[in-house]
């Protein structure tokens, strides 16, 4: 049985720990903290769990055999840091850390360490789709991929959400996923800026983003944030000799009142509901027994923040904007799932 330790028990904290105390199989919340003091004790009593005051203090707790983070974004690092220091498995929400610097830090002290401890929070990669889609393109049949095109639309978007979000937080999930589908990493970034959708107010919207990878083929994402129907994901592959995509939003069709519909998803939470089931389930088979992550690295958070930046100054400034990485070290050089 792994005993886990949530720090924050906002919206995505709660829910994973819904999933791993009635969902899953091998794993105990043992231990949770929050800003807010009054909300961790709340959920610890309902959960039979120990609230403590800090993030450090959880992940010192002798109970508490790994880690799940999903508080601000700005704390990643702290927590990270302090679990790899500890020597215990930590499970990221994206993003890894909010900047690139921040990122290599902790894969710096990953290495250092001698062995994975950190998986970062990119469900793409347990989607049954997205992994059937990888198999296809794995197995060589649509010969070498040319292309993937690639839609990420939201009905809406909060009032906070900024044209960078549209990267950062947004297409950052297609960023991984690519990287991830072609096995490869990204070489540079551009972005094109279409007529401005009326639903995103000042907010530009939808956007363009075009990467291309480190062999040549090329990937679009369009970014399209307040189209009002709902939340659409969609992939197709373009390779030599055939072409492979994601199949229907839904698992029904509707045919009624002279119509015939197929529902599409109202958000991520929807349309990903299955994925963050296998995608924890993996990561508590991966580290029962003293094992490593194999999920998405902390390299992987790393590159995703790379492109992220060279996505958004591509943004900035319309021009084709290179991604820098530092050396890939060899503690990440086997594949991953």
């Amino acid at each position: 049985m792994v005993r886990v330790g949530v720090i924050g028990t906002g919206m995505i904290g709660q829910d994973h720990i819904r999933r791993m105390t009635q969902v899953l199989a091998g794993v105990r919340v043992a231990a949770v903290t929050d800003v807010d003091a009054s909300v961790a004790a709340a959920v610890a009593e309902k959960v039979g769990a120990t609230a403590h005051a800090t993030g450090e203090d959880l992940v010192a707790d002798p109970e508490v055999d790994a880690i799940v983070v999903c508080s601000w974004g700005p704390t990643h690092e702290q927590y990270v840091l302090a679990s790899i220091a500890a020597g215990k498995p930590v499970f990221c929400e994206k993003p890894l850390a909010t900047t690139q610097e921040a990122c290599l830090r902790i894969v710096e002290a990953e290495v250092a360490h001698g062995s994975r401890l950190v998986q970062v929070g990119y469900m793409r990669r347990y989607d049954a789709a997205y992994r059937a889609l990888k198999k296809v393109v794995d197995s060589g049949e649509l010969g070498a991929p040319l292309m993937m095109h690639c839609a990420h639309r939201n009905a809406s978007v909060p009032p906070h959400y900024t044209k960078d979000m549209a990267i950062t937080d947004t297409a950052v999930h297609e960023i991984d996923m690519v990287r991830w589908m072609f096995g490869e990493e990204i070489a540079a970034a551009r972005v094109l800026v279409p007529r401005r959708s009326a639903n995103g107010g000042e907010l530009q919207d939808p956007l363009f983003l075009v990467l291309e990878m480190a062999s040549g083929a090329l990937v679009d994402v369009e970014i399209s944030v307040n189209i009002r129907y709902g939340y659409d994901i969609r992939g197709e592959v373009v390779g030599e000799s055939g072409t492979a995509a994601l199949g229907e939003l839904s698992p029904i069709s509707v045919r009624a009142a002279g119509r015939f519909a197929t529902p599409v998803p109202l958000d991520w939470r929807e349309r990903f509901l299955a994925a963050y089931d296998v995608e924890f389930q993996e990561w508590i088979a991966s580290i029962a027994g003293g094992g490593a992550p194999v999920g998405p690295s902390a390299w992987d958070g790393y590159a995703a923040a790379v492109v992220s930046d060279a996505a958004v100054a591509a943004l900035d400034s319309g021009d084709r904007v290179a991604v820098v990485l530092a050396e890939k070290p060899k503690l990440y050089l086997e594949a991953t799932s």
